[in-house]
């Protein structure tokens, strides 16, 4: 890199982000070029399209706050605009005719543009295509209305000036910024720390050659322009336009001499050019003398001052003092610039003798006398001297430090350092090469040495060098009067700190004290003295403060030493040799303090120990290592706290020092602060414990504190707020140390002050500092969002407020969150106002700055509030204040909204848009309608940002997700941001839509684009908020714009992109938006596939769905789902941070799995061996996640993967049943669930169990043996132990409370666990099922018995059930225990097991809660509801088939609690078997045939009944007669049934399961049913009813034949006793008749056998066309096991029949002629119905085809005793014809 002329200088380090000055670094390293990648190509395609980049654009993008980030891209926009840097405000070219003339010819440029860029250039001076130029860039960035308003604005002269105005704004701001991307380079093109160093350092080496020409002409002909007029200018030049142009011209002298001084730190000034430089200067006074100086206003002061400021450096920097003095102390001065150029140096002294009457010629003075005395150091010249008093006589050292402060708190930090750096050169040169006593004042030296200081890298520099040389020598004069004067000590060393290592050297440094320097008015007695009283020696030893015994204190000992420095008339100045630690001096002035504090003495007191607080300050927060050796100091502050605030006129400096030493502490220990200050009575405290929220609100019965009262008496009379701003930041510390909820609830009266007496007030205070009030603002908010942040405390459930509630309560009920409101509404006009003021915008602390950041953080607390806020039904004021509608359009969401127009803090409008978000979410309206006319407008500036390449990628988000947000909560927004146009020529519901101009649709669209992937303005983040905007669309069925998307070329094609990508695996660091990218494609491709009809699917879909499953996608994204699943299943830390877009991808996969069950055509996915590898991929994830029963990441993730594995269980059965061994894996699963939190789990546990039932179904064993039986038996059995003893806890405390509703918002706290709930999928009830699975798998019960003997499972359940009977509660939990005891009951020992565990009494008395048996005998207890829907009459036919199978299995075991069964059910038994004949319906029938079974088990201990209950045992006996008539009846008569059926049911289908039991379901529209199908239906109700009715039938002749006589011993024994058993019929041979008052009668029977032989017959019809028979309605199957029953009710009838006529024939009390007339009926009848029976074996004839199905439930199995095959029958048949051949002898 060449250089101009001589050598070149150090690099500034900007101290910005912390740099430091231009010339701490060495030489310049070489430069290196990179690389380019091809992002510079994609920065060159962005701009394509766009016209010329704006300076501030420019700008923005060297910051780096854009979207452009890389460093080879900002090397391309460095390249392409170099040319522009160099120019510098060259660039912006005056008006001329030539130029107008090609405007005009240009053919691309509007004409209204044209004639309005005329205007602009008239206005402004600037060349006429410029003028466009800026226009253009102007209606891109910062126009406020829509394109289609500004031709009305152009037209319309009014508005139009104020247009033009604004432009000119915009014209000067970019002006201002072009300047500034040149000191942005100039700042950091040699700090090694920045990113784009070596992108800077290659522009500076092209710009460096004639840059400082270039820009001195500039500034020359800037303070000579002639200001401009309306004449030269337009009428719209007025005075106040003149004014704003000038204060525009000295901003850029300003800026242009920053320039100048950066450049010359770096390059060296030749002598020539300081010569031309200082005639400019003095020719134009510094700035004082500019032309158009009758313009300078008070406001303008500061612009001034800073270019005389920046004028002065650049003259003392040309002079190169440092190398000056190095060249001073290495005796060659001959190397220095200056050293051989006596013309020169003559006019230059020539023209400084007539400088001195501005103070900005006091340096420059000073640095020449310098420079002349080194190069004749034997007694300079007169001209010297002279000029040397010129500068001493402006105040020099005072001048040095106000200018280092004003350069310092305007403007950039590396000038501000620079100047330092330049400072420190000159001052430590002067005080080295003059006496101090003849440099004037010792304060002004020290001040401004200490200004130098503040910059860290000279602090460093200072310990480094020689201390008797430089500054040095000024910290030796200051320790010569200490400990006299502490003050100026005390502020060297404080200005010397600066980090860990100089905190060391001042502590050792003032530990080690060699001087005590003391000053007597007279001498004193106790001192000997020399004859010259140039020495004194102490006689006695001496305490050096008059402090009590046992205090810390300082003692002189005898015979110390001391040189009497001064003496004479105003005293002596006594120097004694004395060594001490200053530190324990220091303690002594605190404790001296402390003794004085009520006396006249303070003030003076106080003005000794402020510097030593802001020095311990300065020290524990540079280094707290050293805080332990400081505790006497620190731990006396709160003691001076407590004393200095209560008296009558506190010294408000020392408090606020105080305070601040006190935040530091209590950043590092803020529970021992607290606990210290707590009683100082400093903060405010309350006098009576707070309890609930209205009375801490009141502030009832809390004190300000002494705090509280300084700032209403002192600083808000003064206007001074040190001790409110150290206060704010005190609590924000303590806030911030989470100290514990009982601590901080003794900060409720703190932040209650704050939120009371300071927030809603605070900017209407006096304040005397411009920027103290913002301050103070900002600090209150910074309070208010760090409680809000605070993570919530253990709550205690108390009603006590903690700080979080009340600052939530207090912001949303009262008026300090209108405050906060007032704050959101300043504007995005005021800040643009106030930033436009600050005389520079780079500092990070100019009251813009401040602004900006209150104004975030009103944003953040205000989204804080609503998101944290209790849910209530009343809105608070809060809310009210944010949602209002105010006129023209000045409400609060207008103005959030505005701020998108903000564009110097990104952050700014992101936050606004932030809480807009929450809004839109949470509030009652319409922001469509708060933004009124503006709205189009504004949605334009929202999409301008959106569409932007090079805007910031955060604000791009943020605007998506609010828009997100807006599609199900904003209608009206979202239609005017979806701008859709109803297409020409479709009206109606056939209506097309097309894109508008001002779609966000267009900008979502590029944004999925595949091929805009990867560039750097589509980031992965990005893309992402672009498909959640897609899929909020398809969420919320908004059709219009989903039509115009799926239509779209490519749309399905760019959208399915990220499912063909490949991730990488789960253990790399994947960047999780990338998970719900792929997450939100799924989802949306599933909606599309569930809502639209699949034929009307796009093909560009189909094809996508075609390439997924040939791309073997699904196995890929299933594997992936998998592994994602199992890494964070065993790296559960880590795999936390992205959990929820795991779960998210997850959620959305298993949406894709369960539409592929019903849409697999259209999803492709029909193989079985991808559907076997899909589902074993869910078992494994499901494994892998519930494996870790302690993480609840894992087991919610894990519950997820559960529910999918249920449904493909239920959905994939043919699949499930091929697959490999799926209950091993679900037995591990189980037993880990079984581990983990019940709470948590219960739904998980549920889906396992329900899972294991699904399998154990579809797979059964498949004659393997499974291992874990036993293991998962146990687990399985301790589940329902646990779970029922839970569910007995619970119905005890549900039966104790008072008549309770179903209430969800139960605020019971003392209930067990957790109220166990009875449900149908509830773990409990399917632990049950899951336990009958077992148990049926386990066929001999080995295992069961087991583990019974382990787990009182039996008993546990016996008991919940017996309560839950008795208190009618847990229908679904009964229903299934007594299915488990029923599968139990099949073997033997599982029917001893129950029966010993006491089922009888658990079952036997507490089941008469279930039923009422009406009084009257009335059958309408009897329920007409489906029988398979759980019901409490469902229960009891459960526990009737119960004993029934214990009874049968073990018989005399068990027959003692059968009779008490029976006992207790009698009403039940006899009522149910008399209600056949009144309710046909199938539950009833049901009952009839659970009960009829029950008896038939018991009648074969019929003498046991007869002996225990015989009056029971008779009413059974009629009873069953009477069913057997009844059921005769009904069989024979068709009709009648039908008639029942109809009457009964009120239609001919009986409702649920009829209609089910047709086999088909049925369709709801009745009507849309032809009549053929409806009489189908009917006769399949008939069949079933005359099916049950047909079982109920055979099972009561059964029972009859155990209550009358063997056949074969009532024949063959005649001595058998007759009276054991009744006659049952009556000697009566008439049809039965369907009326309880005819006794059921021989003829009953006959009938009986009539009716069975009549359904054989119609069984062997073929199908009639005409009517339905039993043969066109059942399948084969289900005939041969009717026609099996039909056979079996024959034979017992024949049997009951033969049985009770023998007896009757053998009965004496009856007549002889009843006899004969039985005998010659039975012969004629059985005789016929013989021949009937003959015919019919004979016939033999096959059954029809099935034309329809009975549900297998009612098909019944060979009972035993029936035969099944016309061979079997002939011995039947043989009896009954031996039987005829009997009777008629």
């Amino acid at each position: 890199m060449s250089l101009p002329s001589g050598v070149c200088r150090a690099s500034p380090h900007s101290e910005a982000e912390g740099g430091g000055s231009a010339r701490d670094a060495a030489r310049r390293p070489p430069l290196k070029h990179k690389a380019k990648k091809n992002h510079t190509a994609d920065a060159k395609m962005a701009d394509s399209e766009l016209h010329a980049r704006s300076s501030r654009e420019l700008w923005t993008i060297l910051l780096g706050r854009s979207a452009l980030r890389e460093p080879d891209q900002i090397e391309a926009e460095l390249d392409r605009h170099w040319e522009r840097l160099h120019q510098g405000l060259c660039y912006y070219k005056p008006s001329s005719s030539s130029s107008a003339a090609k405007l005009k010819a240009n053919k691309d440029v509007a004409q209204p543009l044209k004639d309005f860029g005329l205007r602009i250039s008239k206005l402004l001076g600037l060349d006429e295509q410029q003028s466009v130029q800026i226009l253009q860039s102007y209606l891109q960035e910062d126009y406020r209305g829509t394109r289609n308003s500004l031709k009305t604005v152009l037209q319309d002269e009014r508005q139009s000036q104020a247009l033009l105005l604004k432009i000119a704004d915009f014209y000067y701001e970019e002006r201002v910024c072009l300047l500034k991307c040149v000191l942005l380079l100039l700042t950091y093109f040699q700090d090694e720390r920045h990113p784009y160093r070596a992108e800077y350092a290659s522009c500076v080496n092209r710009l460096e050659k004639d840059l400082v020409s270039n820009y001195q002409s500039q500034f020359e002909n800037l303070f000579k322009a002639e200001a401009p007029t309306w004449e030269t200018h337009g009428n719209l030049m007025t005075e106040r336009q003149i004014s704003r142009w000038f204060r525009q011209c000295l901003r850029e002298q300003s800026l242009l001499l920053e320039i100048v001084f950066l450049y010359y730190a770096y390059f060296e000034m030749g002598p020539t050019d300081l010569l031309r430089f200082t005639k400019m200067f003095k020719e134009q006074g510094f700035g004082l003398r500019q032309t158009n100086r009758h313009l300078v206003d008070k406001s303008m002061d500061t612009l001034v001052d800073r270019i005389g400021y920046l004028s002065s450096l650049i003259l003392v920097e040309g002079m190169d003092i440092d190398f000056l003095h190095k060249c001073a102390l290495e005796d060659c001065t001959d190397q220095h610039q200056f050293c051989n150029t006596p013309d020169i140096s003559k006019e230059m002294d020539q023209l400084l003798l007539t400088f001195g009457d501005i103070p900005h010629h006091g340096p420059v003075l000073l640095a020449w006398v310098l420079l002349r005395h080194t190069f004749k150091p034997d007694g300079s010249s007169p001209i010297v001297r002279r000029i040397g008093n010129t500068s001493l006589q402006l105040g020099v050292f005072k001048y040095l430090s106000t200018m280092l402060q004003g350069i310092g708190a305007s403007g950039n930090n590396c000038t501000a350092s620079t100047a330092k750096m330049c400072v420190y050169g000159l001052l430590s040169f002067v005080i080295t090469s003059f006496e101090e006593e003849t440099l004037g004042s010792q304060q002004d030296l020290i001040d401004a040495a200490c200004e130098v200081l503040s910059a860290q890298s000279l602090a460093e520099l200072f310990w480094e060098m020689r201390p008797n040389m430089g500054l040095g020598m000024i910290l030796d004069s200051a320790v010569g009067m200490f400990p006299h004067k502490t003050g100026p000590l005390l502020q060297l060393l404080t200005a010397l700190l600066s980090n860990k290592s100089t905190v060391k050297k001042v502590y050792t440094f003032l530990d080690k004290m060699s001087f005590y320097t003391e000053v007597y008015k007279h001498k004193p007695n106790d001192i000997i003295s020399k004859d010259d009283e140039t020495l004194w020696r102490r006689q006695a030893p001496k305490l050096l403060y008059p402090l009590g015994l046992g205090q810390t204190n300082l003692r002189m000992s005898q015979g110390v030493l001391g040189q009497v420095v001064m003496g004479g008339e105003q005293g002596y100045v006594v120097r004694w040799d004395y060594s001490y630690s200053s530190w324990t001096l220091f303690t002594c002035e605190v404790e001296m303090l402390l003794h004085v504090v009520s006396t006249a003495d303070v003030i003076a007191h106080c003005e000794r120990v402020k510097p030593i607080l802001d020095l311990v300050h300065k020290i524990i927060s540079t280094d707290w290592t050293v805080s332990d050796c400081l505790l006497p100091l620190t731990s006396r502050i709160y003691m001076l706290l407590q004393r200095l605030t209560s008296v009558i006129n506190p010294p408000v400096d020392v408090i606020a020092s105080c305070v601040n030493c006190l935040i530091v502490l209590a950043a590092r220990m803020p529970g021992k602060v607290w606990s210290s200050l707590h009683h100082t009575g400093f903060l405010p405290f309350a006098s009576s414990p707070l309890t609930n929220m209205a009375q801490s609100i009141s502030a009832e019965g809390m004190k300000a504190g002494n705090y509280g009262n300084l700032l209403v008496q002192i600083e808000q009379p003064r206007g001074e707020y040190a001790v409110t701003i150290a206060f704010l930041r005190l609590i924000t510390t303590l806030v911030k140390g989470q100290l514990g909820s009982t601590q901080n609830k003794g900060l409720i009266p703190c932040v209650l002050l704050v939120l009371k007496e300071m927030l809603p007030t605070y900017h209407k205070w006096r304040y005397n500092t411009y920027g103290v009030r913002e301050r103070i603002g900002c600090l209150i908010l910074e309070l208010v969002h760090a409680i809000l942040n605070l993570s919530p405390e253990g709550e205690d459930a108390g009603s006590t407020p903690t700080l979080q509630s009340l600052c939530i309560y207090s912001l949303a009920n009262t008026e300090a969150g209108q405050a906060v409101v007032n704050i959101m509404g300043v504007g995005v006009d005021t800040i643009d106002m106030v930033l436009a003021a600050q005389p520079s915008s780079c500092g990070s602390e100019g009251p813009g700055q401040i602004l900006i950041q209150t104004v975030k953080l009103a944003f953040s607390v205000t989204n804080n509030v609503i998101r944290l806020k209790p849910p209530s039904d009343v809105i608070s004021p809060l809310e009210q204040a944010l949602t209002q509608h105010g006129g023209h359009g000045n409400n609060l969401i207008a103005v959030l909204a505005k701020y998108i127009y903000h564009k110097h803090d990104p952050a700014l409008p992101r936050l606004a848009i932030q809480l807009l978000k929450r809004l839109a979410t949470v509030a009652p309206m319409s922001v469509y309608a708060c933004l009124g006319s503006d709205a189009a407008a504004i949605r334009d500036a929202f999409l301008t940002r959106l569409q932007s390449r090079t805007e910031d990628m955060r604000i791009k988000v943020m605007i998506l997700e609010f828009l997100t947000v807006a599609v199900e909560t904003q209608p009206g927004l979202i239609e005017l941001f979806l701008n859709l146009e109803v297409k020409e020529g479709t009206e109606g519901s056939k209506q097309e839509f097309l894109l508008g101009e001002w779609s966000c649709l267009q900008v979502v669209l590029d944004l999925i684009d595949s091929k805009q992937q990867g560039k750097f303005w589509c980031p992965p983040l990005l893309h992402q908020a672009a498909l959640a905007f897609l899929l909020a669309l398809w969420q919320d069925r908004r059709d219009s714009a989903i039509s115009v998307l799926r239509t779209k070329e490519r749309f399905w094609e760019n959208l399915t992109t990220p499912l063909f990508g490949t991730l990488p695996p789960p253990s790399d660091t994947t960047e999780p938006c990338v998970l719900e990218t792929c997450a939100f494609v799924m989802k949306i491709i599933g909606l599309e596939i569930y809502y639209v009809v699949s034929g009307s699917l796009e093909q560009s879909l189909k094809d996508a769905l075609q390439k997924v499953s040939s791309g073997r996608r699904y196995e890929y994204w299933s594997q992936y789902v998998k592994s994602l699943v199992c890494h964070i299943s065993e790296t559960e830390e880590d795999g936390v941070r992205s959990f929820s877009e795991t779960q998210m991808l997850i959620s959305a996969w298993r949406m894709m799995l369960i539409l592929s069950t019903g849409h697999s055509d259209v999803m492709h996915l029909t193989e079985d061996s991808v559907k076997l590898k899909l589902f074993m991929d869910v078992l494994d994830g499901a494994k892998a996640a519930l494996m870790v029963p302690m993480s609840v990441p894992c087991l919610r993730l894990g519950s997820m993967m559960a529910t999918l594995l249920l449904i493909l269980l239920k959905q994939w059965r043919s699949v499930v049943a091929t697959a490999p061994d799926i209950l091993s894996p679900l037995a591990l699963i189980l037993e880990s669930v079984l581990q983990a939190d019940q709470q948590v789990m219960e739904r998980t546990k549920a889906k396992i169990f329900s899972a294991f039932i699904s399998v154990l179904q579809i797979q059964g064993l498949n004659g393997r043996e499974i291992s874990q039986l036993p293991q998962l038996l146990l687990c399985v059995c301790e589940t329902v132990k646990d779970e029922a003893l839970a569910l007995i806890d619970s119905t005890h405390h549900m039966s104790r409370l008072p008549d309770v509703t179903e209430d969800k918002d139960s605020m019971e706290t003392d209930a067990p666990r957790s109220l166990q709930k009875d449900q149908r999928d509830g773990v409990c009830v399917l632990a049950l099922h899951l336990a009958k699975e077992l148990c049926r798998v386990d066929e001999d019960g080995e295992h069961w018995i087991a583990v019974m003997r382990k787990v009182p499972v039996l008993p546990s359940v016996l008991s919940a059930l017996e309560l839950s009977l008795r208190n009618k509660q847990n229908l679904f939990f009964t229903e299934a225990a007594l299915h488990l005891l029923l599968t139990l009951a099949r073997t033997p020992q599982g029917a001893a097991a129950v029966g010993g565990a006491g089922v009888i009494q658990s079952i036997c008395l507490p089941l008469l809660s279930v039923y009422e048996v009406p009084s009257n005998g009335a059958s309408q207890s009897f329920s007409r509801k489906p029988q398979d829907s759980p019901c409490w009459p469902g229960v009891y036919r459960l526990c009737l088939s119960l004993m029934e199978s214990l009874l049968k299995t073990l018989r005399y075991n068990f027959i003692n609690e059968a009779l008490d069964f029976v006992g207790v059910h009698q009403e039940r038994i006899l009522q149910c078997l008399n209600a056949v004949r009144t309710v046909q319906s199938l539950v009833c029938l049901d009952e009839a045939d659970h009960t009829v079974g029950f008896l038939l088990q018991l009648s074969s201990f019929s003498k046991e009944w007869q002996f225990h209950l015989p009056k029971l045992l008779h009413d059974v006996q009629v009873n069953l007669c009477y069913l057997c008539q009844t059921c005769t009846y009904l069989l024979h008569s068709k009709k009648m049934l039908h008639h029942y059926l109809q009457a009964k049911n009120g239609e001919a289908l009986p409702p649920g399961p009829l209609a089910r039991a047709s086999g088909h379901a049925q369709t709801p529209s009745k009507e849309a049913a032809s009549g053929g199908e409806r009489e189908e239906a009917e006769q399949k109700a008939l069949l079933a009813v005359q099916c049950s009715l047909l079982k109920i039938l055979s099972k009561t002749l059964a029972t009859l034949q155990h209550f009358t006589p063997d056949c074969c011993q009532i024949l063959l024994d005649q001595c058998m006793d007759l009276a054991e058993y009744r006659t049952l019929f009556v000697l009566s041979f008439t049809t039965p008749a369907f009326d309880p008052d005819v006794a059921p009668s021989f003829g009953t029977l006959l009938a009986t056998i009539n009716v069975s032989l009549g359904m054989l017959g119609e069984m062997e019809k073929k199908k009639e066309p005409a009517s339905l028979s039993i043969a066109s309605l059942a399948s084969s199957d289900e005939i041969q096991a009717l026609k099996s029953l039909l056979m079996f009710t024959m034979e017992n009838c024949f049997y009951v029949l033969i049985s009770q006529a023998v007896r009757c024939l053998k009965d004496t009390s009856i007549h002889h002629r009843d006899k004969q007339r039985l005998k010659q009926e039975l012969s004629s009848e059985l005789s016929t119905l013989l021949s009937s029976l003959c015919r019919h074996f004979r016939r033999g004839s096959p059954s029809s085809p099935a034309s329809g199905l009975l549900p297998s439930a009612q098909t019944k199995p060979l009972t035993p005793g029936s035969k099944g095959s016309h061979e079997g029958q002939e011995p039947f048949v043989q009896f009954v014809q031996a039987f005829v051949r009997l009777v008629q002898r």
